[in-house]
């Protein structure tokens, strides 16, 4: 079947003409808009070979929407006098260039394009749509895909759910909520994209979402029901129209040859040099079908010169001043060639790449910065948009020459953050090798209680004030993607980025080295962890759709049904996720004691209140049932879906390092280590975590690894002697603290003697430990006093660690990672309290996570030494989580508790429990 091929003109003039500096002709008449628009159509018919074509402008005079909406795109300011004067000639050299023009009066060139759209589909042809255009994703369909020429972004369907978080048909509903301010459309307040797209996961469409209003929560709920009456107004303006009469048929659409009479003329009255001598040379040569890939060539040829940054004095490297002097743009092979003899001779070059996206997987290549000097650095556009696309050195031959070095081992590199920088290159088939440093690790190992980022960094320990990328790219809905931002800006920013992590490491690293515990903690654990984790989430996981599609079932019906119970026990209907609602039912309908207090004085409704009141009340502990099976629901079971890749069919978490200060990894996008294992519903998600065919789940756990890092700690005689025994811990301490025989220990009691063993470690006051055993105060001091009174090592170590803690004003793992406790010294008694509860905690829990840290290393490299085929692809607190091969299975159970109880000498063994399964609930 044929393609259509339909391009979106208006759109491609604005982009043309704020992305091109003033290129006027000797009489002064501007040209860049023309110029850009025509490049860029060049460069699509290039790339997209289609029997029909169509460029749509939008036409002068209002459209229907202004008659429904007067105040629609009211905000706009009047059109440049030079852009208007542009329009008549470039829409006669469209038509030169062999395109049929379509403007039509009271529409839109969305909805002309729309229009277009139904009609080929509906006749089976394949249709590309070329815009920047967002609203435009809603008309993707089979055979109908999104082009955005100058990014290179493709969408089809998948496309648009992994980039918007919903699927087209679903475009014009999530438009309706979050607004269009470059139409001035108001969408409802506080509604962002991740609202948007959570509350249409929740309801599945906007009708939906009206009919239950009442049923959502929070402020953001209240701007909902205030915008109601709006939305369907909204939606009918972000709704593309495909039903416009048009003047013309699909048949009177072919791509027709250019006129090239006509082209000459406005070449020469434009000035347009190059192009007047394509059309000599063709003539000359008397080839007709030339023409394409001569405008092809000339097209990704420099359009107007980009100038480096200016050149001014630099001052001391660590001193604030004028950090930008020596930057410059590398936009020509002999440039290429200087800084790549640059860098291949560097001991040490600072590296840092521009991209299309924050998502790893997705993330493709906008250009490259390197430094080897302070002051010193050059940013190499390669996907530019818009003009400065001809300005480029092509990516594909750029990548071939740098991929050596890139992938040197014996070239050492320094990056911030270089763990994304070494997905985006792993997307373009390059495997970046030969990282010796990484910024954002060293500020984590030096200060985890502090930001990270590098703005943070250079004002922190640089004096310097960054350029932000909201001054680059703006933001919000009016930010655009750095592939949009011009050359010579692009520059500034990201040669500074390189530039400033080469000063931060020349700044961090010594002190780094200054203290051999941290230096060892950061060669040896951090920067190989970043290795692991890299491949961790290349591979990602498989999940099961269709089990999370018939949980997420289920768990509509029960909260449908603890709804109504809940409406049962309140005696008239509420909104379950208003705490207004829920406030005036549990303290003023039922009349509940109030707990505690909001700032603003109102009564709480907080998870901690309801869990207090569900103790003697049933409505409380229905309302936490509900809250936990809708996040389920929410966050799990719809929203893992939608969160696989298109290309690998897997979900890619991202592990953060320098997030939590204890040196914990953390997930995100999706988050995994909060997945609640304790219920059934919970242990239902993890089941749909599933291994592939022929394959095996295998989940390898330390055993109480923080008890027994406590025992090494505290040296507590009878701790260290249980576990040198294997006795069941917690029994024992139940022999110890109620006075009876192991043997004779109650299950209760052990349960007791659990929460005693795990609460301690958190620092549990009295209080805590009644509150959370269900009984009296002294009690609880009672059993504290005798639990200390038969381990005096426990009660001496958690005196030293807060007078040590006070002292220095940091705790230490057995590694020598510093936690640092800014409230130690707090005159604040609770702000105090609570840093000297996670002064007897950090220790444990960080010596614990660089355990685990150290047992991924260890894993990695026996698997990759080894040769088998299973893989490292979670890690959860303290599990690693591997796929396995049916084969692999039993050398697997063996190597896996003896790689991890390896990992260190303490003075406890390390036991590493070991399970395998279909899924990753199977697993345990």
């Amino acid at each position: 079947m044929p393609t259509l091929l339909l391009v979106d003109g208006s759109s491609y003039l604005y982009r043309a003409f704020h992305a091109l500096p003033d290129l006027r002709n000797s009489k002064g008449e501007p040209t860049g808009a023309i110029r850009g628009v025509l490049s860029m159509l060049r460069r699509l018919e290039s790339d997209y070979k289609a029997e029909f074509r169509a460029c749509v402008f939008d036409a002068k005079g209002k459209t229907f929407r202004d008659e429904l909406y007067p105040e629609y795109k009211s905000h706009r300011p009047p059109m440049p006098d030079d852009l208007r004067a542009q329009i008549e000639p470039l829409h006669e050299a469209v038509q030169a260039e062999g395109w049929p023009l379509l403007a039509i009066e009271g529409v839109e060139a969305d909805d002309v394009i729309g229009t277009l759209t139904r009609q080929a589909h509906e006749r089976g042809w394949e249709v590309v749509i070329s815009t920047g255009d967002k609203d435009l994703t809603q008309l993707v369909r089979p055979g109908v895909k999104w082009v955005n020429t100058m990014s290179e972004e493709v969408l089809d369907e998948a496309g648009v759910e992994a980039k918007f978080g919903v699927p087209p048909e679903r475009i014009v509903d999530y438009l309706a909520l979050v607004g269009d301010t470059v139409d001035n459309v108001p969408g409802v307040e506080k509604c962002g994209p991740k609202t948007a797209v959570k509350w249409l996961a929740e309801y599945g469409t906007l009708d939906n979402l009206v009919a239950n209003a009442d049923k959502v929560g929070g402020k953001v709920g209240e701007n909902l029901r205030k915008h109601l009456d709006f939305l369907p107004l909204g939606r009918t303006l972000v709704t593309v129209a495909t039903d416009v009469a048009l003047p013309v048929a699909l048949d009177e659409l072919p791509a027709r040859d250019d006129d090239k009479a006509a082209l000459r003329a406005l070449y020469e009255r434009f000035e347009f040099r190059g192009w007047l001598k394509d059309l000599d040379e063709l003539a000359a040569a008397s080839v007709g079908a030339g023409l394409t890939a001569i405008r092809a060539e000339r097209s990704m040829k420099a359009l107007v010169a980009v100038k480096p940054a200016p050149t001014e004095p630099i001052e001391d490297a660590g001193e604030p001043g004028a950090h930008r002097g020596g930057y410059v743009t590398i936009l020509d092979w002999p440039a290429f060639d200087a800084w790549l003899a640059k860098i291949q001779a560097a001991e040490l070059t600072a590296f840092d790449t521009e991209t299309t996206s924050l998502d790893p997987m997705a993330a493709r290549l906008v250009g490259m910065s390197f430094a080897v000097e302070p002051g010193e650095a050059a940013y190499l556009p390669l996907a530019h948009r818009g003009a400065d696309v001809a300005q480029q050195l092509p990516l594909a031959d750029v990548l071939d020459k740098l991929k050596p070095w890139l992938e040197s081992d014996g070239h050492a590199k320094v990056g911030q953050n270089l763990k994304y920088d070494a997905h985006v290159l792993a997307n373009h088939g390059i495997a970046l090798r030969g990282i010796a440093h990484d910024t954002l690790l060293q500020s984590y190992v030096l200060e985890s209680d502090k930001s990270h980022d590098m703005d943070s960094l250079a004002k922190r320990h640089l004096g310097l004030t960054t350029i932000p990328y909201t001054d680059v790219c703006g933001k919000g809905a009016k930010q655009i993607g750095f592939d949009e931002v011009a050359i010579d800006r692009a520059t500034e920013y990201a040669a500074e980025d390189a530039d400033i992590t080469l000063r931060l490491h020349r700044k961090l690293w010594p002190q780094v080295e200054a203290i051999p515990a941290l230096a060892a903690l950061y060669r040896d654990i951090e920067l190989p962890t970043l290795a692991v984790l890299l491949e961790m989430e290349r591979t990602g996981v498989l999940i099961d759709p269709f089990l999370l599609a018939s949980h997420s079932e289920e768990l509509g019906r029960r909260l449908m049904e603890l709804e109504r119970e809940a409406h049962q026990l309140a005696g008239q209907p509420f909104n379950l996720g208003s705490p207004k609602q829920l406030g005036e039912i549990l303290f003023g309908t039922l009349g509940l004691p109030i707990v505690k207090k909001t700032a603003t004085g109102q009564p709480s409704t907080d998870e901690d209140v309801l869990t207090q009141l569900a103790e003697d009340y049933p409505l409380p502990k229905l309302l936490l049932e509900h809250r936990s099976l809708s996040k389920l629901k929410s966050t799990y079971a719809d929203k893992l879906p939608r969160m696989v890749n298109p290309q690998t069919g897997r979900v890619h978490t991202s592990f953060s390092q320098a997030t939590a200060v204890t040196g914990r990894l953390a997930s995100s996008e999706p988050n995994l280590q909060n997945i609640p294992i304790r219920t059934p519903e919970g242990r239902r998600i993890r089941a749909a975590f599933i291994a592939p065919r022929d394959h095996l789940i295998v989940s390898a756990d330390y055993s109480q690894i923080e008890l027994r890092i406590m025992a090494h700690l505290s040296g507590d005689a009878r701790l260290l002697e249980a576990f040198a025994h294997g006795e069941d811990v917690h029994r024992a301490t139940a022999g110890e603290v109620f006075g009876v025989p192991p043997a004779e220990v109650s299950s209760e009691q052990r349960r007791y003697a659990k929460v005693i063993n795990f609460g301690l470690i958190y620092g549990m006051s009295a209080h805590g430990l009644a509150k959370n055993l269900g009984i009296d105060r002294s009690a609880a001091a009672g059993w504290i006093d005798r639990y200390f009174a038969r381990y005096p090592g426990v009660a001496d170590y958690m005196e030293r660690t807060r007078v040590e803690a006070r002292e220095k004003g940091y705790v230490e793992t057995v590694f020598g990672r510093r936690l640092h406790l800014p409230d130690i010294r707090a005159q604040q008694a609770g702000r105090r309290q609570a840093a000297e509860r996670a002064a007897i905690n950090a220790p444990m829990q960080g010596t614990a996570a660089d355990l685990i840290k150290r047992a991924m290393i260890a894993v990695s490299a026996w698997l990759k030494a080894s040769g088998v085929k299973s893989r490292l692809i979670l890690q959860v607190h303290d599990e690693l989580v591997l796929e396995v091969p049916n084969g692999e299975l039993e050398l697997i159970r063996v190597e896996l508790p003896r790689l991890m109880a390896g990992v260190a000498q303490l003075a406890v063994p390390l036991l590493v429990e070991v399970g395998a399964g279909a899924n990753w609930d199977e697993a345990h």
